[in-house]
């Protein structure tokens, strides 16, 4: 088990949130809360880039092991890591610490929570960076019975991680298999994938995904074992259980159908992000005007892939801090 990397200036300890516990990353002790929630397969340390650089202009910064990662608990039930808990589980974050107020960033899946924790306590949150995956609205469709349309018999890996027990069962296997393929850039160079045919019965997602030629600039071999690592302790269920609630986060957020996101709103990407699908930044600043009241811009960083803040971390960072300093001014930052 490889030990927690040090990175200066980040403490760690394990709190109560929600009725779980969460371990929590870190830095600075005073100024505004910074909330970091990272997505799928990750760790509090897809951040370690922001956590120390964000600290030292001036806030308070925390990045928890999210539900069923690293050394946060994993509850039993399926049901367990719906969007109910999983925004809870942030709110609870804030109120163990004593702050009745945050910005919260998050990435992959953190920016889904990001944005619902927007639209369900809009009073605790003062400013949302959601990256990755923007937000039009909740969708008239449930979106398992969409992709289920859309794919049919075809490989989707979202509808691979709703069949029971499969997906975790594979990458449990081999942890490092898949990191190391997902973890790279857009222009990374691949050994051709194993498998090809598109149809479900082919197989896995891991012989669809070409073995790597090495490691990208932005990750070491000493992060990629950390982050194996964390996985091996922790193993896949936790982070797959969020795919199977789409349709139960569908059903349970029906309230939320005509609600937009009012708080201040910063949405960052990759330009070949694959989650965007090629959308150019007036199309999905078009998408999420519709909902957020007060959308501050959409930075889509060329030549960036999916995993955005670990790949352009200055940027990033830069865009954040210019993100925080105008609602500062405008009165939009917590007092």
């Amino acid at each position: 088990m490889n030990p927690t990397p040090s990175v200066s200036g980040v403490t760690f300890r394990s709190i109560e949130s929600n009725g779980i516990t969460m371990r929590i990353a870190e830095a600075g002790t005073d100024g505004p809360l910074l909330l970091l929630a990272h997505g799928w397969p990750e760790s509090w340390y897809s951040w370690r880039h922001q956590l120390v650089a964000l600290a030292n202009s001036g806030y308070r910064i925390v990045a928890p092991d999210m539900r069923g990662y690293g050394e946060t608990e994993a509850p039993t039930e399926v049901e367990s890591f719906d969007i109910a808990h999983l925004t809870a589980d942030i709110v609870g974050i804030l109120d163990t610490l004593g702050e009745e107020t945050a910005v919260i960033i998050g990435h992959d899946w953190g920016a889904i929570i990001g944005w619902h924790c927007a639209l369900m306590y809009p009073k605790r949150f003062t400013g949302l960076i959601a990256m990755s995956v923007p937000y039009g609205g909740r969708p008239k469709q449930s979106p398992i019975s969409y992709w289920n349309e859309k794919f049919g018999d075809q490989f989707f890996y979202i509808l691979y991680h709703n069949e029971p027990g499969v997906a975790e069962a594979e990458y449990d296997s081999n942890p490092r298999a898949l990191l190391s393929r997902l973890y790279l850039s857009p222009h990374s160079p691949r050994e051709a994938p194993v498998v090809t045919d598109r149809r479900r019965r082919a197989g896995g997602w891991i012989d669809r995904l070409g073995a790597p030629k090495g490691l990208p600039d932005w990750l070491s071999e000493s992060d990629l074992d950390y982050f194996v690592s964390q996985f091996e302790k922790a193993d896949f269920r936790g982070g797959i259980n969020y795919y199977r609630n789409f349709h139960r986060n569908w059903e349970i957020t029906e309230n939320l159908k005509d609600a937009n996101v009012t708080i201040p709103t910063l949405f960052i990407a990759g330009e070949k992000d694959l989650v965007i699908a090629r959308a150019t930044a007036d199309k999905l600043t078009q998408t999420m005007s519709r909902v957020t009241e007060d959308l501050k811009g959409v930075l889509l960083i060329p030549e960036i892939g999916h995993w955005v803040q670990q790949e352009a971390p200055n940027r990033t960072n830069e865009a954040i801090l210019e993100f925080l300093r105008e609602i500062q001014t405008r009165g939009g930052s917590q007092q």
